[in-house]
């Protein structure tokens, strides 16, 4: 088991015609394209009306009117990105209880590829985990019901349930698509995001899972607690361990990167138009008081748990340590609707790390590469496609990069990435020494508010259930 989601068109019309109205004689070129452009989108409407009404009117069986657009409008998003989607009100209520900490369901965090639902990893101590639930299982079937080709808002909701019923889940295992039947009982899951503990008496160990609303309170309590716990002569440092995160809330990664950097540029996300950046800079703050750092990542590192790495290797704050990171540099902004009460998942920016780089569908590269030995029963099954190989995925130029080793050991002494970063805090073994300059500001200027929290670069389409 591995360790460890109103047209405006009237608005375009009045812009052309006001356009138009100052420019006396033959109107311009581009506010011909504009009218043209307007007109376009007009019969496109029209024709999807009148689609719309001959399916209601004829077809063989009475059709729910409501489920026909809302289907209309999932199909629409989910030609932008692999991460826009529409959330009916169960599903939009369902997210910001996930962001809280606490939700309802099996504990598998699930993500939409090629039309299957895929396992990113399950979350420790819950009934996903406890029934051997892994990474890059594809779930197949609920409860006898395939899976294919169906919404992952849908498939998610199914997962969901009353506590203590139960759910049955067909598992396609491995290259060889291995059929498993589990059946698990739902609970309530309440996720402890920060799990830490000292290691050797010496270094402060702390994992970060995911970033909910309770994430940089859970790290600055576990902070507090290695700090009493480890003599200040002694401590040598801390490791943090981002692999497998799968991402969560931008606010809470920035604020993670704050504990470890007190000046300089967090992360900044850039979107379409000109004015739309919004910078988040550190403040004073730094938690860890310089102590030198090692932070692991991996394949399955995603989204928040990248701006977190990205930060620290920019600011030359730690050494990253073991494989490069999924890939997605995308940032999804939640967006109620009034209508229903139902959300847009919309993509509106890329973030981008202190130096200026997109991570978008390349991930962060390790300072110190470590791959893990990985068992017989876990070769082929041990790595992540990566942002990259998601269908309809944002480019970031020409170059990408694809697929990366997820796979952690669960005996701890048998981790190798884990025991270089030891080795590498201590002074021992063959690796250079990490190089932890004193935080250094890559971007000046004053302290801004965080980042909305329903800003947030959540995995690839991901769903924790």
């Amino acid at each position: 088991m591995m360790r460890k989601t109103s047209l405006v068109l009237l608005g375009a019309a009045i812009g052309a015609s006001t356009f138009a109205l100052e420019s006396p004689g033959p109107a311009p070129r581009g506010a011909a394209v504009a009218a043209t452009a307007t007109a376009d989108v007009y019969r496109d409407l029209h024709l999807f009306g009148e689609i719309f009404d001959r399916v209601r009117a004829e077809y063989v069986e009475r059709t729910d009117g409501r489920k026909m657009v809302e289907a209309a409008v999932g199909g629409m998003l989910a030609s932008l990105d692999p991460h826009s989607s529409y959330m009916d009100p169960k599903s939009f209520a369902d997210t910001r209880m996930e962001f809280s900490g606490e939700f309802g369901g099996l504990g598998i965090e699930v993500m939409q590829e090629d039309g299957a639902l895929k396992v990113i990893a399950p979350i420790d101590d819950t009934p996903a985990a406890r029934a051997g639930v892994r990474s890059g299982d594809l779930i197949s079937a609920i409860d006898g019901k395939s899976l294919l080709g169906m919404p992952l808002e849908q498939a998610v909701n199914k997962m969901r349930g009353a506590v203590n019923s139960a759910v049955r889940l067909t598992l396609l295992r491995g290259e060889k698509k291995a059929r498993v039947e589990v059946t698990l009982k739902r609970a309530v899951i309440q996720v402890k995001s920060v799990h830490a503990h000292v290691d050797g008496g010496d270094i402060g160990y702390i994992r970060i899972t995911q970033f909910t609303e309770q994430t940089f309170d859970g790290l600055k309590e576990a902070m507090l607690k290695i700090q009493r716990d480890i003599p200040a002569d002694k401590f040598k440092g801390y490791v943090l361990d981002l692999r497998n995160n799968p991402g969560g809330l931008v606010d809470q990664s920035a604020a993670v990167a704050n504990a470890f950097i007190d000046r300089g540029e967090i992360v900044s996300t850039r979107g379409r138009g000109a004015d739309d950046t919004q910078r988040y800079n550190a403040r004073p703050l730094d938690l860890s008081h310089g102590k030198p750092m090692v932070a692991l990542i991996n394949g399955g590192s995603a989204s928040a748990s990248e701006i977190v790495a990205g930060a620290l290797q920019d600011h030359k704050r730690a050494t990253l340590i073991g494989s490069r990171s999924f890939g997605k540099g995308s940032v999804q902004t939640i967006i109620p609707l009034a209508e229903n009460n139902g959300a847009l998942r919309l993509t509106t920016a890329r973030y981008y790390t202190p130096s200026g780089r997109s991570i978008q569908a390349m991930g962060v590269e390790p300072d110190i590469q470590v791959l893990e030995d990985v068992p017989d029963e876990w070769k082929g099954k041990d790595r992540i496609g990566g942002e990259a190989s998601l269908k309809g995925h944002l480019k970031n130029g020409d170059a990408e990069e694809h697929g990366s080793q997820a796979y952690v050991p669960a005996d701890e002494a048998k981790d190798k990435a884990l025991h270089a970063a030891y080795d590498l805090l201590r002074g021992v073994g063959t690796a250079e020494a990490p190089k932890v300059d004193p935080p250094k500001a890559l971007a000046t200027g004053p302290a801004t508010t965080p980042l909305d929290a329903t800003r947030s670069p959540a995995p690839p389409r991901v769903k924790s259930n």
